[in-house]
C-alpha cells in the first residue's frame, strides 16, 4: 500500500495549459531591442529611439530558421529593464511610434506574430516589469496600472498568444527608485486575456530551472511540494507559503524531499540558455556561439529530461540573424531530424509482465498505437519488452510516461538482449514527460526491455521508441 504522502503526490496532474506548453517542448527567445543598437546587456533607459533601426528587418528569416531548428514555439521579448516597447503603444513615447524605422509605423510584435503563424510556430510574449525610462516606476499603483496598460495591448491585439514569459527582475530601478510589482493583477489580466496561455519563469504554470546555463537536474520532478508555487494557478492569488524557496537546490520531487509535505502541485520546468554568451546580439561575441555539442547536450538534458527548452536568439542591428547563428542552428535542426527520424519501434511487438486490464496493455505503448500501457497498482519490477522483429543499431531509447495521469516512476534500466541473455544497457530516475536515454555505443539487438524499478504505486508508459 503506497505511503500517504505518494497517494497525495500522485494526485498532482497538469493541467490542460501545462500540457499544451509541454508539447512545444524547444521554443526560442527573441532578443531584440535598443540594447542591439548599443552592443549593451541592459540599457539605462534613456537611449534614444532613433537608434533602432533595422535596414534588412526579416522577422521571416527568424520564425523559419527557429523552425528548421525543431522549435516549436518562438517568444518575442517585447520590452527589456530600458522600458523600450517593440510596438507602437499609447501609454509611452518611449516605443516603436519615436523610431524613425519605418516613420514610426513600424510594430516588431505584429510582424514576428504574424510570421509565426504563417509559419505554423506558436507566439508568445516576454516582457519585464522592471522599466528603467517609466518616470512612474516606484510609484505603486500608478505603475503597475501603466504596466497593466502594456499588457492589455499585448494579449489584445496580437492573436493567440501561448506563453507569457515575465522577467524576473527586481523592483529596484535608478536612483534608488523601488517598486512593488502586483503580480496578482498581472497574472489575472493574462487568464482573462488569454485563457491558453502559460504564465511562466516566475508564474504559477511553468517554472524556471534556476539557470541560465542550460543546466537541468538529473533527476527533474514536475510533481512538488505546493509551497514551489507562490502563486495559485487558478485564482493568480499569492499563497504566501510558510517554507522559503530555492529554485536552484539540487532535488526538488525525491521522495526524500517531499515526504513531510501535505500538499502537492504538477510544477514542471523550463530550462534556458542563450545562443551566445549574451542575450541580445554583440559583434564582439560573433565567435561565441555555442557549440553543436553544448546544444545537443543541453537539449539532452531538458527536453530529454522532463523539462522544456527555451533557447535565446539575438538578431544583428540589421534586423537579420548572423550567418554563424544560422548554420548553428539550422545543423542542429539537422542533427535533431537525423537522430530521431527513423523509429525502430513501429510495427514492433511489446509484451509486459503485468498490466492493469486489457484496455491499458504493453500494445498501447508502442508509438503508433493510442492509449498507454498501465502496470496495474502496487506492483514491483514491471517490465516491457519491445520486440523489433529483427536485429537493429540503437543508440537511443525515448520514453514518456502518460504525463496526463501524473508523474511516479523513480528509478528503471533498460537491458538489450545479445546471444540470449540480456545487456545493462542504461539506468535512470525520472521519465515525466520524455525521457531521452543516450546510449554510450551502438548497439546491435532485437529485443529491449524496460524494468520499472521503482514507483509511486504504479507506472504507465505512452510511448516505448527507438533510434
Amino acid at each position: 500500500m503506497a505511503k500517504d504522502f505518494l497517494k497525495k503526490a500522485n494526485k498532482a496532474v497538469p493541467d490542460k495549459r501545462q500540457l499544451e506548453w509541454m508539447n512545444v517542448e524547444f521554443a526560442g527567445l527573441i532578443n531584440f531591442g535598443l540594447n542591439t543598437f548599443t552592443g549593451r546587456e541592459e540599457g539605462t533607459g534613456f537611449e534614444e529611439p532613433d537608434l533602432f533601426n533595422p535596414t534588412s528587418f526579416s522577422p521571416q528569416q527568424w520564425v523559419r530558421v527557429a523552425r528548421n531548428c525543431g522549435m516549436k514555439g518562438l517568444i518575442l521579448n517585447v520590452k527589456h529593464h530600458d522600458g523600450f516597447c517593440l510596438w507602437p503603444t499609447v501609454y509611452t513615447d518611449y516605443s516603436m511610434k519615436s523610431s524613425k524605422w519605418q516613420d514610426g509605423e513600424g510594430d516588431v510584435v505584429e510582424a514576428v506574430s504574424r510570421c509565426c503563424r504563417e509559419e505554423g510556430l506558436k507566439f508568445g510574449i516576454a516582457i519585464s516589469p522592471l522599466d528603467f525610462h517609466e518616470a512612474t516606476f516606484g510609484s505603486g499603483d500608478e505603475y503597475n496600472n501603466f504596466f497593466l496598460g502594456l499588457l492589455r495591448e499585448l494579449l489584445t491585439n496580437y492573436g493567440d498568444i501561448y506563453a507569457v514569459w515575465f522577467d524576473g527582475a527586481t523592483g529596484h530601478g535608478k536612483n534608488g527608485k523601488s517598486q512593488a510589482y502586483d503580480w496578482e493583477a498581472y497574472f489575472k489580466l493574462v487568464r482573462e486575456l488569454q485563457p491558453n496561455a502559460v504564465i511562466t519563469n516566475c508564474g504559477p504554470d511553468i517554472r524556471w530551472c534556476g539557470n541560465n546555463k542550460g543546466v537541468c537536474r538529473e533527476s527533474e520532478w514536475s510533481v512538488l511540494p505546493s509551497y514551489y508555487r507562490l502563486f495559485d494557478n487558478e485564482t493568480c492569488e499569492y499563497t504566501n507559503p510558510k517554507v522559503k524557496v530555492n529554485f536552484s537546490e539540487p532535488d526538488l520531487g525525491s521522495r526524500r524531499k517531499i515526504k513531510k509535505a501535505d500538499d502537492f502541485i504538477f510544477y514542471p520546468a523550463e530550462v534556458s540558455l542563450p545562443l551566445r554568451d549574451g542575450w541580445f546580439y554583440k559583434k564582439a561575441e560573433d565567435l561565441s556561439v555555442k557549440p553543436l555539442s553544448k546544444i545537443e547536450k543541453t537539449y539532452l538534458g531538458s527536453v530529454g529530461s522532463n523539462a522544456g527548452l527555451l533557447l535565446g536568439i539575438s538578431p544583428r542591428p540589421d534586423g537579420k540573424l548572423d550567418e554563424r547563428d544560422v548554420e548553428t542552428l539550422v545543423t542542429f535542426g539537422a542533427v535533431l531530424k537525423l537522430h530521431f527520424e527513423d523509429n525502430m519501434a513501429l510495427d514492433s511487438t511489446m509484451t509486459a509482465s503485468v498490466q492493469l486490464d486489457d484496455l491499458h496493455s504493453a500494445t498501447r505503448a508502442l508509438p503508433d498505437k493510442t492509449g498507454f500501457w498501465h502496470s496495474g497498482y502496487g506492483v514491483k519490477n514491471a517490465e516491457l519488452i519491445l520486440d523489433m522483429g529483427d536485429d537493429y543499431d540503437v543508440d537511443r531509447i525515448v520514453l514518456c510516461e502518460n504525463i496526463e495521469t501524473g508523474q511516479q516512476i523513480e528509478e528503471f534500466t533498460i537491458y538489450c538482449e545479445l546471444e540470449g541473455k540480456w545487456k545493462k544497457l542504461y539506468e535512470g530516475t525520472i521519465i515525466g514527460r520524455k525521457k531521452i536515454c543516450e546510449l554510450k555505443v551502438f548497439m546491435r539487438t532485437r529485443k529491449i526491455k524496460l524494468v520499472v524499478e521503482k514507483m509511486r504505486n504504479f507506472a504507465t508508459i505512452k510511448e516505448f521508441s527507438v533510434y
